[in-house]
């Protein structure tokens, strides 16, 4: 029975969870600039609510992003750094997805449109459908403009659910959306992917992890000579 301790501080919500003898136990704040304060008492708190000690954690779960490049950051380090303490693996999860499984959580919904606002007028878009006890991405993950996402996702229908800050902030990106009340990330939908992907072995070395940095990547193509 595996033991896992996630964070994510990929956007404004900083979170914590523990899978830990097959129950999950969580803790969310919202707190746009406290993150590197507040996110290791919260593991600690977690822990010690739990009767677990850090020792006994099989893999670190993380936030992978897209989302906020300093919080993306900040959960890294921290995941990066309870690991090597303890010399176990790490799971990455995508922000987007986070935001399905939130929906699926929630309303029990097999497809989902995950929109962050990205700022700059672009959003943070994924498409998944649940399909075969897993999240399946019908698109890439991409940084998009609002008035361009219409023409990338793919096959909507009227089972499709909106989840994120993204709708929030541009509800016309497509009408007629089915809304879900998942805004932000949580870390207790992370660890059910998390554990997904442990049973599949799935599992990342510390000195090997990656974040996620969509726009990043289109800045990088669009420079000359590259």
């Amino acid at each position: 029975m595996s033991t896992i301790l996630a964070i994510d501080t990929s956007t404004e919500a900083c979170s914590v969870a523990l899978l830990y003898r097959n129950e999950i136990t969580h803790d969310f704040i919202v707190s746009a600039r406290d993150h590197t304060k507040q996110i290791l008492p919260m593991v600690d708190r977690l822990l010690k609510q739990s009767d677990c000690s850090l020792t006994q954690v099989d893999a670190i779960a993380f936030g992978q992003g897209p989302g906020s490049f300093t919080g993306v950051r900040i959960g890294i380090g921290v995941a990066q750094g309870l690991a090597l303490g303890i010399d176990k693996p790490m799971i990455g999860v995508s922000t987007l997805m986070t935001l399905a499984q939130g929906v699926s959580r929630t309303m029990q919904a097999t497809n989902v449109i995950a929109a962050i606002d990205a700022r700059m007028n672009e959003v943070y878009l994924g498409q998944f459908q649940y399909v075969k006890d897993q999240w399946q991405a019908v698109i890439a993950e991409c940084v998009i403009k609002p008035e361009k996402v219409i023409e990338k996702v793919k096959h909507i229908s009227q089972n499709d659910y909106c989840a994120g800050t993204g709708w929030q902030t541009y509800p016309d990106m497509i009408n007629d959306m089915k809304q879900s009340d998942i805004l932000l990330p949580h870390a207790q939908d992370l660890v059910v992917i998390a554990k997904n992907k442990w049973q599949k072995n799935e599992v990342i070395n510390v000195e090997n992890v990656e974040p996620t940095y969509l726009r990043n990547e289109v800045t990088w193509k669009k420079l000359p000579g590259r």
